[in-house]
């Protein structure tokens, strides 16, 4: 397979051959948003009765099933746990939802916290992992004295800190990480506490059906089965069960992928599997088959999804994670299945070739609210040479920074091509709808058409998509090929009409379009005289060139895929197109080897 050459002319190609694909496609239908709007509106209106219903002793009558005196099983919980946090939190500096909040006197329960992500966090008890691994009576009384200042003002219902999926995350924490402060404690407290945690169970039972939809249900109906194991309740084993294999069947794809299409989501989903898994194997129960099938579909993607770093790829809301987290998940995997180097329904292509991996996005945003932290990103790649990241997309904000989640989110935010500063898909964030149903992902690519071929040659991927063709009736094509040894990556980046028919005269209504590819911050460039090519020179000495058919610029950039902000730098290759299919060529190639 031959790559093709680079033109030499000062512009991108200006070509009438150039044709769509004909190939594997992937439609997507969009779907109105006014009958779910509708339906948030009527919950939303009803709400206040019912809790104000909930709040009743007749309701709370209704609380039953046994008290338990301890937690009967410890699920291990792989994040990691870093001991500078819990000293941070210990000194009352609460570092939560990439925010930081300091107490210096009082209860952290009695003040106005940041952010509702802030306030979700300590409510569900996320500083607990970290103040359990300073393993100090410090630390032991510290845990204690937060727990029962929770206790005291939120231990019976309450409307922000007991909804399902606030609930979820405490109990994930709690039954992972609370025995090193609740051995010894005072015995009438601990008899409360464990009455509150019956009662929360009851009521997770009951409101599950309300947790937002896609990951935090997910993770409700494995807190609801891990409530029922840890806590002696068999009607909450069977219900959770239940509950937690219609949600895989809902969000764990054929291929192993997660439905948001989220790497960073599809860990998560993968490690709270693991704690249900895990935790019936200790009360000696026998897994759900749809639960072992789910956790064999979902390593291998894993796997698929690991860039040369050993971390992940910075996709739909997700960013790098935890390299030891996912080395440790993986190594409970018994099959050591192999990724496949196409996902047809997560839509990702990867291609790997000597030390160099490359992750290609070729799938469409997912409908409904699965798409709340989906990205427009598509047809966007990012490449990795042995362990350092070269090319990128931006990554994530901190989940209460909602400003630059707009921003990052945005196509511009990723390494691929924009038409006039436009993105292929749009952030639903003003508005009643917006106010109703969240920041969904809205008015992107429906049909994404995907071809791959791999020989002696190299591997060759290709795609399109048509986000642009209803704005400027543009489609917008993408093909990658890697060398065999993966010491060059050539691409080209088309863009053609919808009806070449209907062609006029070269540079009427002619629109401007970027090529944008976000450099990792570890990554030094140097652009040549005349702005021909560019050098990249990685931290470990090796260096790349970058070479296009069009006039080069280095723009400011940021990335985010590391869980905090870094200023970056990003390539940048401009054209014009108007009712001429155009063509662009360019290359990244190893240099010095």
């Amino acid at each position: 397979m031959q790559a093709p050459s680079l033109a030499s002319a000062a512009e991108p190609r200006v070509s009438a051959d150039i044709a769509p694909l004909s190939a594997t496609r992937t439609h997507l239908p969009q779907r109105p948003l006014w009958r779910e709007a509708l339906g948030a509106l009527l919950w939303r209106g009803f709400y206040p009765l019912l809790f104000r219903f909930r709040q009743s002793w007749l309701y709370r009558l209704g609380y039953s099933g046994p008290v338990p005196d301890r937690i009967l099983f410890q699920p291990d919980d792989p994040r990691p746990r870093r001991l500078d946090d819990a000293d941070v939190f210990m000194r009352g500096r609460f570092r939560l939802a990439g925010q930081v909040f300091e107490i210096r006197s009082g209860s952290i329960f009695d003040v106005n916290l940041p952010s509702r992500e802030f306030a979700a966090a300590l409510h569900g008890f996320d500083w607990l992992r970290h103040v359990e691994v300073a393993n100090s009576d410090h630390a032991r009384l510290f845990a204690l004295k937060l727990t029962q200042q929770w206790l005291k003002r939120h231990g019976k219902l309450h409307r922000f800190s007991w909804q399902p999926e606030i609930v979820a995350e405490r109990f994930l924490n709690i039954f992972a990480h609370s025995r090193f402060f609740l051995i010894n404690s005072d015995l009438v407290w601990r008899s409360r506490f464990f009455v509150s945690l019956r009662n929360q169970a009851c009521m997770l039972a009951r409101t599950i059906h309300e947790t937002p939809d896609g990951l935090p249900r997910l993770k409700a109906a494995a807190a609801l089965t891990l409530a029922g194991l840890c806590l002696g309740d068999s009607r909450n084993i069977v219900l959770g069960a239940k509950r937690l294999a219609g949600e895989i069947e809902r969000q764990i794809l054929p291929d192993g992928g997660h439905v948001s299409r989220s790497p960073q989501a599809l860990a998560e989903a993968h490690r709270v599997l693991l704690m249900v898994r895990q935790t019936l194997d200790l009360a000696r129960r026998r897994a759900p088959p749809a639960l072992l099938d789910a956790l064999e579909r979902t390593a291998p993607m894993l796997r698929f999804f690991r860039m040369g770093d050993g971390r992940l790829a910075s996709f739909n809301g997700g960013g790098e994670s935890d390299s030891r987290l996912l080395n440790t998940m993986l190594e409970q995997d018994e099959t050591k299945a192999r990724p496949e180097v196409h996902t047809l329904y997560s839509g990702y292509q990867r291609l790997a070739g000597g030390r160099v991996t490359i992750l290609f996005d070729v799938g469409a945003a997912p409908l409904s609210a699965f798409s709340a932290g989906a990205h427009a990103g598509c047809l966007a790649f990012e490449l990795c040479s042995g362990a350092q990241r070269i090319v990128v997309n931006c990554g994530t904000a901190p989940l209460a920074d909602h400003k630059w989640d707009v921003l990052l989110r945005s196509t511009a935010a990723h390494s691929t091509l924009t038409v006039k500063d436009t993105s292929s898909a749009f952030v639903l964030m003003k508005g009643r709808f917006a106010d109703l149903l969240g920041p969904r992902l809205i008015v992107g690519p429906a049909s994404i058409e995907t071809r791959r071929s791999d020989s002696a040659q190299g591997q060759y991927a290709v795609a399109q998509h048509d986000g642009y063709r209803n704005k400027f009736g543009i489609f917008h094509q993408r093909r990658l090929i890697l060398s065999p040894r993966g010491a060059g990556l050539t691409g080209t980046d088309r863009l053609f009409p919808e009806r070449p028919a209907r062609i006029r005269k070269i540079g009427a209504a002619a629109v401007p379009f970027a090529i944008r590819f976000h450099i990792h911050p570890d990554v030094r460039l140097s652009l040549s005289r005349g702005a021909e090519s560019v050098l990249l020179k990685l931290p470990n000495g090796e260096g790349w060139r970058f070479r296009a058919a069009g006039t080069i610029s280095i723009e400011e950039s940021v990335y985010f895929g590391g869980g905090h902000y870094r200023r970056a730098e990003q390539l940048v290759v401009s054209g014009m197109v108007a009712d001429l299919p155009v063509e662009c060529a360019w290359a990244f190639e190893q240099v010095g080897n």
